[in-house]
């Protein structure tokens, strides 16, 4: 409902206040709009702006801010974005090569903090079964085993089994090559429900010993399958709208910390088309009050299995992280479904 005048200033002010932090007074906005107004003029479309939400003025200046309901109509309806250049989208290519999965997406959320000085973010694809490709064991001392599991796609997890007796060397690849040559590939649920059906041939010890592997198996694998990745969550520290305010960053890391809710906001951007913003409140999370994300989902061969974005301040330069994300995402998307 905004003139053109009323536009173009509001892009002025909100570019800004981006660059600079501080709060944008009249002259400057003169200055960098290109409109030839009487300061008075533009001292009364800014009263008009703040009577309707878009822009506020903090106490101890004259001059205004953007409220997150002048950033979105702002990114929605005046942002022009900065396309990224083939140099710098080779050098993300680089860092996003398509050998082993789990890899690239910590890669991802590197890329995207690195990039951007804010936190980046990977929701991983979802695991509804846990499987091996390969197990072996090796003695540790008389009743300490190590459990060493290898997934299909080459991440290799390690457990330390405890247990009531000790195993000779030819008994532990006994039991490796049991499981190896009737199980590899399968879902560790699966084989624990076959387990004592199928290998009344062995020895009870050798039973024990692999339902023990089992159990530490899944639970491997399981908790190496982190729903969320998280990278540079430290970059937040020297954002000063963000550090300024203790119980804030708190919260704030808390939600990097148990992952749930966040994994639960990354979740609503699987269902988006291309990027998607949340601007302070619109995430649902008191943590992201001051807070913008930009997500976007990534694909393996043309099914979105994920979403990825960065997480930093409502004063970020938006023309600049939408392609990053945006970019970003393609990538993955193309490296995944590469693998």
């Amino acid at each position: 409902m905004l003139n053109e005048r009323a536009r173009v200033l509001l892009k002025t002010l909100v570019e800004c206040y981006i660059s600079d932090g501080e709060p944008v007074g009249s002259r400057t906005l003169s200055k960098y709009s290109g409109l030839d107004l009487s300061p008075a003029t533009i001292r009364n479309v800014m009263a008009d702006l703040e009577e309707f939400g878009l822009v506020t003025s903090p106490h101890t200046s004259a001059g205004r801010i953007p409220t997150p309901k002048g950033i979105r109509l702002f990114v929605d309806t005046l942002l022009v974005v900065r396309p990224l250049d083939s140099i710098q989208i080779h050098q993300m290519e680089g860092h996003l090569l398509p050998d082993n999965p789990r890899r690239v997406i910590v890669n991802a959320s590197q890329v995207l903090s690195e990039l951007t000085k804010f936190a980046g973010v990977v929701l991983a694809p979802r695991r509804d079964s846990v499987v091996f490709r390969q197990i072996e064991f090796l003695s540790l001392s008389e009743k300490r085993i190590l459990l060493i599991i290898v997934t299909p796609e080459g991440d290799v997890q390690n457990r330390i089994l405890l247990t009531e007796r000790a195993y000779t060397p030819s008994e532990l690849t006994e039991a490796a090559n049991f499981i190896n040559q009737h199980y590899a590939g399968c879902r560790l649920e699966e084989i624990r429900g076959r387990v004592s059906d199928e290998l009344r041939q062995l020895r009870q010890e050798i039973v024990t010993l692999m339902n023990t592997a089992i159990e530490a198996g899944s639970e491997a694998i399981s908790e190496s399958r982190e729903s969320v990745v998280v990278s540079g969550e430290h970059n937040l520290l020297h954002v000063q709208e963000l550090s300024s305010n203790m119980t804030t960053l708190r919260q704030l890391f808390e939600l990097f910390e148990k992952k749930t809710s966040l994994m639960q906001l990354l979740e609503a951007g699987r269902m988006a088309q291309g990027v998607h913003i949340f601007i302070g409140g619109e995430s649902g999370m008191e943590p992201l009050d001051g807070c913008s994300v930009i997500a976007a989902p990534y694909e393996v061969n043309g099914q979105v299995v994920g979403t990825l974005g960065v997480i930093g301040p409502r004063r970020m330069a938006y023309d600049r992280v939408i392609p990053i994300v945006d970019v970003t995402a393609r990538l993955l998307s193309s490296a995944l479904s590469k693998h």
